[in-house]
C-alpha cells in the first residue's frame, strides 16, 4: 500500500481504508528487549511487498547490526525497505559504515530534521517515534529503540526495562499511512478515530490539535474514577498536566507514579525530585524502580482504557516532539497492563513524605537546577 507522490492526506472524513474490522486487543505485548527484536526480525525477514522502520536511537551495536543485515536482506529479495531515523536521537550511535552498508545495499535511509544553519530552530523538534510496519500487515509500537542497552544477551541482568506491543489487521495499515506521510513531510495526518474501534493510534499532532497526546491524558485523567498508574522514565509535566493528576488524588482516585530509581538523564530526575513534595501532599504515591533503568511509557486509568507508546511525561513529549502512543479500551489489554504495572511497583520501593522532607539539603540545588530547566527537558 503505496502513497501517491502528490499525497496530502486523506478528505476531512474520509479515511483512507474501509475496513470497518472490530480491533479487540493487542496481539502482543513485550516487556523484555530480545523477545521483541527476534518477533521484528522474524517480520522483517517474512516481507513480501514493503518494509517501514522508524525510531529515535538505531545503534551501531550488536542489535543495531542485526536489524541493518535482516533489512538488506529483505531489500535484495526486491522488498521495498525504508527507514527513518531521528538526526538527534541516531547521532554518535549510528555509524557511517552501517549508513553506507544500508544505503548501498538498496535501503531507503532518511534522516530527520538533520542539522541547518538556515533552520537552526527546527532541530529542536525531534521524531521520537518507534515503528515498525511490515507489508502492511505486522506493525510493531512502543518504547525500545534500537540498541544493546535494551537486550538481556548484549548487556546483561541491568538491561533496560521498556514496553512495546504488536498489533496487525486494520490497525497494521493505519500505522503504515501514518508512516507514509510522515515520510512524505505531513506531520499532522493521523486516522480517523471510529467508535468500533478498541485500540487507536495516537499522534501528538493533528489538523485539530497540536498537543493532542497531552489532551488526550488531560481528558482520561478528569474521566477517572477509581485508579491511575503511570509508568514514565521521565516525568516532568507541565503544571496543568501535574494539577490534573493531584486533583484527581485529592479527590480519591488511587493515583500511583513508577519512574526510575536511577536514570540515564540524570537532570530530569532532580527536576522530578522538586516535585515529589507536592504530589505526596495532595495523595500521590510514588514508586521508584529498583532493579534497571526503566524506560517504559504506559498509563491505566481504571482498568478500561491504556496507553503505551513513545511519548514520555514531559514538556518536550507533549509539546515539540512528534511521538506514536497505542491507546486501548480493551479489557485484556488493560488489565495485562495493570498486571504489569503492579509487578514493577513489586520491584521498586514507595517514597515516603516524611523521609523525604528529611532528605539532606544538599539535593535542593539541583532540585533547583532541574525545575528551572524543565521547558526544556
Amino acid at each position: 500500500m503505496m502513497l501517491d507522490p502528490m499525497y496530502r492526506g486523506p478528505e476531512p472524513g474520509i479515511h483512507s481504508f474501509r475496513s470497518e474490522a472490530r480491533l479487540s486487543q493487542i496481539d502482543q505485548l513485550f516487556t523484555e528487549g530480545d523477545a521483541l527484536y527476534e518477533a521484528m526480525l522474524a517480520s522483517i525477514d517474512s516481507a513480501n511487498t514493503v518494509v517501514r522502520m522508524e525510531s529515535y536511537i538505531f545503534a551501531s551495536d550488536e542489535v543495531g547490526w542485526r536489524f541493518a543485515q535482516a533489512l538488506v536482506k529483505s531489500a535484495a529479495a526486491g522488498v521495498d525497505v525504508r527507514v527513518h531515523l531521528d538526526a538527534a536521537g541516531a547521532w554518535g550511535s549510528t555509524s557511517s559504515s552501517l549508513q553506507r552498508y544500508l544505503r548501498d545495499h538498496g535501503v531507503q535511509l532518511r534522516w530527520f530534521h538533520r542539522w541547518s544553519w538556515r533552520e537552526p530552530l527546527r532541530y529542536n523538534r525531534r521524531s521520537h517515534r518507534k515503528l515498525l510496519v511490515v507489508d502492511d500487515r505486522v506493525a510493531y509500537i512502543g518504547g525500545f529503540n534500537i540498541h544493546r542497552e535494551s537486550s538481556r544477551q548484549c548487556y546483561g541482568e541491568s538491561r533496560w526495562r521498556d514496553t512495546h506491543a504488536e498489533v496487525s489487521g486494520a490497525l497494521a495499515a493505519d500505522a503504515a499511512y501514518l508512516f507514509d506521510a510522515f515520510w512524505r513531510g505531513h506531520r499532522c495526518w493521523t486516522p480517523v478515530e471510529r467508535d468500533v474501534r478498541e485500540l487507536q493510534l495516537v499522534s501528538n499532532h493533528s489538523r485539530a490539535c497540536r498537543h493532542r497526546i497531552r489532551c488526550l491524558y488531560a481528558e482520561a485523567f478528569q474521566s477517572a474514577n477509581e485508579r491511575i498508574y503511570l509508568t514514565t522514565p521521565y516525568f516532568v509535566p507541565d503544571l496543568s498536566t501535574l494539577h490534573h493528576l493531584m486533583a484527581c488524588a485529592r479527590r480519591g482516585v488511587d493515583v500511583r507514579l513508577l519512574v526510575p530509581a536511577k536514570s540515564d538523564v540524570p537532570i530530569t530526575r532532580w527536576a522530578a525530585h522538586a516535585l515529589y513534595a507536592s504530589l505526596m501532599s495532595a495523595g500521590v504515591r510514588i514508586y521508584e524502580y529498583l532493579p534497571r533503568m526503566l524506560h517504559a511509557k504506559t498509563v491505566v486509568v481504571d482498568r478500561h482504557w491504556a496507553t503505551l507508546g513513545s511519548a514520555n511525561f514531559d514538556y518536550r513529549s507533549f509539546f515539540l516532539n512528534y511521538e506514536l502512543l497505542l491507546a486501548t479500551t480493551a479489557p485484556d489489554d488493560c488489565e495485562r497492563l495493570h498486571r504489569q504495572f503492579c509487578e514493577d511497583i513489586s520491584a521498586s520501593r514507595l517514597i515516603h513524605g516524611d523521609r523525604w522532607s528529611g532528605r539532606s539539603w544538599t539535593n535542593l540545588p539541583l532540585e533547583a537546577i532541574g525545575r528551572a530547566l524543565r521547558r526544556w527537558l
